[in-house]
C-alpha cells in the first residue's frame, strides 16, 4: 500500500537522510522543479547515490524532467542503472508521452541489464490545460503505467490564474482538474494519487485534503515535508469501522457466492460494495 510519496530535493543528501527515516511509503528524488537548473548535472549523481544506498521499506521513485525541456534523457541515462522503482513524468500531456517515455525506459533497462519493464511510470497529468484533453486515453496505454496523479500550480500558471485555492480550499477549476484526474485512473485501471498540499504550517487543511482524498477515491497523496507523512498516513488508512465493515461484506457474499445483492446490518450491499471491501483490505 502506498499512501505517502514524500518529495525529496535531488542535490540534497541531508533532505534524502531525513526523508528515508519518516514513515512515508515512497519517496520521490526530485530533478525537476526543487533543483535549479545550474544544479541539475550535480543532482543526477546524488539522486543516482541516493538509489544506490536505498531506504529500507520504500519504493525509491525519481521525478525526471519533462520529456520537452532537453534534461529528460541526462536524467533517465543517469539514474536507470541504479534501478529505481519508478519514474515520475510530470506536464504528461497524454498518451503518446507515456508512449515515448515507455521507448526510452526499454532502451535504459537494456543496457543497464535489468529486467525488461521493471521500471513503473507515474504520471502527473493535469499540469497544462491541454493536457486535461488527453484524459480520456490512458488505458492500455503501456503495462509499465502505475498511477496517474494532478497537479495544481503549474496549471494554475498556465491558464492564468490569479490563484488556485480560496480559504485553503482549491477553486472549480482545480477541483474539476482533480476530479478528472481521479476519473481517468479508475477507467485505465491505476491507481490514483493526490497532490501535495502546499500549506506546510496548516494541518487543518492537511487533514481535511487527506481525508477527501480517501473518500473520493485516491489511494495516496504526494507530500513536500516529512511532518505531512504521518497525517497523510493516517487519513489514507482505513479506520477500525470501515475495516470491519469490509470484513463483513466479504464474508457476506462469501457465504452467498452466487447473490447479486444482499442485507447488511439492515442495508442492501451489492457487487461494487464488495469491490470497495476489496480495496478497503488492500485485496483489490
Amino acid at each position: 500500500m502506498t499512501r505517502s510519496l514524500l518529495f525529496v530535493p535531488g542535490d540534497s543528501g541531508r533532505k534524502f537522510d531525513h526523508a528515508a527515516a519518516s514513515a512515508a511509503d515512497a519517496l520521490i528524488l526530485d530533478l525537476e522543479d526543487s533543483v535549479a537548473p545550474d544544479r541539475k548535472p550535480a543532482a543526477r549523481a546524488e539522486v543516482r547515490t541516493m538509489l544506490e544506498r536505498g531506504a529500507p521499506a520504500k519504493q525509491l521513485w525519481v521525478r525526471i524532467n519533462a520529456l520537452d525541456s532537453g534534461d529528460a534523457l541526462a536524467d533517465l541515462a543517469a539514474v536507470l542503472p541504479a534501478a529505481p522503482y519508478g519514474i515520475v513524468l510530470p506536464k504528461c500531456s497524454g498518451r503518446a508521452d507515456l508512449l515515448h517515455l515507455s521507448h526510452y525506459l526499454d532502451a535504459f533497462e537494456t543496457v543497464a541489464g535489468t529486467a525488461p519493464g521493471a521500471t513503473r511510470i507515474l504520471a502527473i497529468v493535469t499540469e497544462t490545460a491541454q493536457s486535461l484533453f488527453g484524459l480520456h486515453d490512458y488505458r492500455d496505454a503501456t503495462p509499465r503505467l502505475w498511477g496517474l496523479s494532478w497537479g495544481g500550480e503549474d496549471l494554475a500558471a498556465d491558464v492564468g490564474a490569479l490563484r488556485n485555492r480560496d480559504a485553503g480550499r482549491y477553486t472549480e477549476p482545480f477541483r474539476l482538474a482533480r476530479s478528472l484526474c481521479l476519473m481517468a485512473a479508475a477507467a485505465a485501471g491505476v491507481r490514483a494519487i493526490d497532490t501535495v498540499c502546499v500549506d506546510l504550517d496548516a494541518p487543518e487543511v492537511l487533514a481535511a485534503e487527506a481525508g477527501e482524498a480517501f473518500r473520493d477515491g485516491f489511494v495516496g497523496k504526494m507530500a513536500i515535508h516529512p511532518r505531512h507523512v504521518d497525517a497523510v498516513n493516517a487519513a489514507l488508512s482505513p479506520d477500525d469501522g470501515q475495516l470491519q465493515w469490509a470484513r463483513a461484506v466479504i464474508a457476506a457474499f462469501a457465504a452467498n457466492p452466487g447473490a447479486g445483492t444482499l442485507r447488511l446490518d439492515g442495508k442492501m450491499i451489492d457487487r461494487p460494495h464488495l469491490r470497495l471491501a476489496r480495496r478497503l483490505l488492500g485485496e483489490d
